[in-house]
């Protein structure tokens, strides 16, 4: 057998493709690769439309079954990145030159000396183990590794039970006729008077029963540790004050106006964004729009809190509100939404 390096063959002879020897051809590709450049342009116009045509979170805002504005923005924006992909392929196949280049290439082999040395070193070292001829270690390794995996799996307990309808209703809902549930400042459960507000002013609050749950004829065992941090984690709320004139009054859960969910000016949404459930607080003044500080999406709070930027999905949920006998702030009733961020047994459009 020979011994020496092998000789060069060289490349094949080129062979010229359609699009190299007939101009009509070549003109007929080009006009190809334009036409799908041009799709591709179609398609971002049509991303543009859409992104400003469709609104999130409306009930007709539907294709099988789908928000029509998630289907919209992907499919458009996947088809334009298709078109343009697929334009460059064709492009390079018909009409980009196709001869084939070929260079030397340098070894990057380590020398026969030090692979002799690094296989020499892994010889001994399975050899000084024992492994090979220690059965009974090697096989109860290999079970004690196979099983670190199970413990992985067992800790998905810990997530616990599935929620059920809990996610559906918060402690706001506990208010009676008799004793409306009170909306307290957050830390210090002193009620609120309407009076207290001015415009532009932002308060976090939490359900007064939390702090006098007698007053609303809850166990006080209810609202303590555990239970206490779960209920203010869904009740947790934030008042903001307005002028009036500038709420647009949107639609509760059964179709009815929000018109009377504020007082004077004053709304009442969750705390917790409807993304991935940070609290969120940061108020723009001049627009009313509620910023979350994890991923920025911004909520309009004149506008039943619609979402106006970010990746959120849904509105903040908004608190019916109203006053009771003494001037307090009081809820009407519970969220008619389940707050925070989505999950898999709610309707993306139940309101």
């Amino acid at each position: 057998m020979p011994t020496g390096p092998i000789a060069d063959p060289g490349l094949p002879d080129h062979q010229w493709r359609p699009t190299d020897v007939d101009p009509a051809k070549e003109k007929r590709a080009e006009r190809q690769v334009a036409i799908l450049f041009g799709l591709s342009a179609v398609s971002t116009v049509a991303f543009l439309v859409a992104y400003f045509t469709f609104d999130i979170g409306d009930n007709w805002d539907v294709i099988g079954g789908f928000g029509a504005s998630t289907m919209a923005l992907g499919l458009t924006l996947g088809l334009a990145l298709l078109f343009i992909g697929v334009g460059v392929i064709h492009w390079a196949r018909k009409l980009m030159a196709d001869h084939e280049i070929s260079e030397l290439r340098h070894p990057a082999r380590s020398s026969d000396d030090d692979r002799e040395v690094a296989v020499q070193a892994l010889t001994d070292g399975i050899n000084e183990s024992g492994i090979g001829r220690r059965p009974l270690i090697r096989n109860s390794l290999l079970g004690a590794v196979g099983l670190l995996g199970l413990p992985a799996i067992v800790m998905l307990r810990d997530l616990g039970p599935l929620p059920g309808k809990k996610l559906y209703h918060t402690i706001w809902g506990s208010g009676t006729k008799q004793a409306p549930m009170r909306i307290v400042r957050d830390g210090i459960w002193t009620p609120i008077l309407a009076s207290d507000l001015e415009i532009g002013d932002l308060v976090n609050c939490q359900p007064d029963a939390l702090h006098n749950p007698e007053r609303y004829g809850i166990d006080p065992s209810e609202v303590e540790g555990v239970n206490l941090q779960i209920h203010k984690s869904k009740a947790s709320l934030i008042l903001l004050r307005m002028n009036p004139g500038d709420i647009k009054p949107g639609k509760a859960a059964d179709g009815s106006s929000r018109a009377n969910w504020t007082v004077d000016g004053i709304v009442a949404y969750s705390k917790i964004c409807t993304h991935v459930g940070c609290p969120i607080s940061l108020n723009e003044r001049t627009t009313h729009h509620l910023l979350c500080p994890c991923h920025q999406s911004t909520f309009d709070l004149a506008d039943s809190g619609r979402v106006v930027f970010g990746p959120a999905g849904r509105p903040l949920p908004q608190l019916a509100i109203s006053v009771d006998d003494e001037g307090y702030l009081v809820a009407q009733h519970d969220f008619d939404e389940p707050v925070g961020p989505s999950f898999w047994e709610r309707d993306y459009y139940e309101r």
